[in-house]
């Protein structure tokens, strides 16, 4: 069985379209994913990723924390299990035909697991990311752990595994926001609907996987949007509000999330709101 991560953005809504999915994915690599720009630079630099890296990107969505590591030279590869219109977006950003003759030749992005991505008589990589933060929906570490059962065969011995979280709720303005998506998805609670981060949430995980802990650090990523007609795209392009939308609808979840937007809109009309996530580094042994 193919491992799947459980993803914030995996659609709930049995009536989803091809076309809202594709907006969506537009949203997020458009609004959403550059807030997460500060804890991807922050690994890489700790892990000095470049020209020697071979790097394997699990849940890799569209593709920004790739593109990020190609522009440092290494060779990257990312798969994606959830999400066929985030994974165009990255062929879009990545792959050779959307650069001309500024190829990248050591690129590979395939939808599935993890061994699909090896190319015949590859050397293991020697980097791993999981890049999509977890602790934030019930069950969503459980898909990760299969996931990374999947992964850690093809790294070397001793190669990092990344893995990434929210922090607390006191140092996350956002979990304020995501608390609606409780409030409302209420009746299916136990389906995916938000909740705080807990504090070993990464080191189970990388536990469970047969991994060994080496060092973890917090990085702000406050989310800023020019106006909250642009935060509730971004958020909702996250699909932490899923549940909420199924329990109750749309129009419902976009009333009650604007107004939890309110204490953050700044006088200009933009709307900020500082946030610390977290990543642990765990070696593969």
């Amino acid at each position: 069985m193919t491992p799947t991560l459980v993803r914030q953005h995996l659609p709930s809504t049995g009536g989803t379209s091809r076309a809202d999915l594709g907006a969506r994915a537009r949203d997020w690599s458009e609004i959403q994913e550059r807030m997460l720009v500060p804890l991807y630079e922050a690994v890489y630099e700790r892990l000095e990723v470049g020209p020697a890296t071979r790097l394997l990107g699990l849940g890799c969505g569209s593709g920004l924390a790739l593109l990020i590591a190609a522009s440092r030279g290494a060779s990257v590869s990312g798969v994606e299990s959830c999400s066929p219109e985030r994974l165009a977006l990255a062929r879009e950003r990545l792959l050779p035909e959307a650069w001309g003759t500024r190829t990248r030749a050591h690129t590979r992005l395939v939808e599935g697991a993890p061994e699909d991505a090896v190319a015949t008589d590859a050397p293991p990589y020697t980097v791993v990311t999981a890049f999509e933060p977890i602790g934030c929906l019930a069950g969503d570490s459980e898909g990760l752990g299969e996931l990374l059962a999947s992964a850690t065969p093809l790294a070397e011995r001793g190669a990092p595994v990344v893995l990434a979280g929210w922090g607390p709720p006191e140092r996350c303005a956002t979990s304020s926001v995501l608390r609606v998506a409780t409030k409302l998805a209420e009746p299916l609670r136990n389906t995916g609907s938000w909740r705080p981060a807990l504090r070993d949430d990464l080191e189970e995980v990388a536990h469970r996987a047969g991994l060994r802990p080496d060092g973890s650090g917090r990085v702000a990523c406050p989310f800023g949007y020019a106006d909250v007609d642009s935060a509730l795209k971004g958020l909702l392009s996250t699909g932490l509000f899923d549940t909420a939308i199924e329990a109750t609808d749309q129009a419902q979840v976009d009333k009650e999330v604007a107004e939890a937007l309110h204490p953050y809109q700044r006088r200009d009309g933009t709307v900020w709101m500082p946030n610390v996530f977290r990543y642990l580094i765990a070696r593969v042994p």
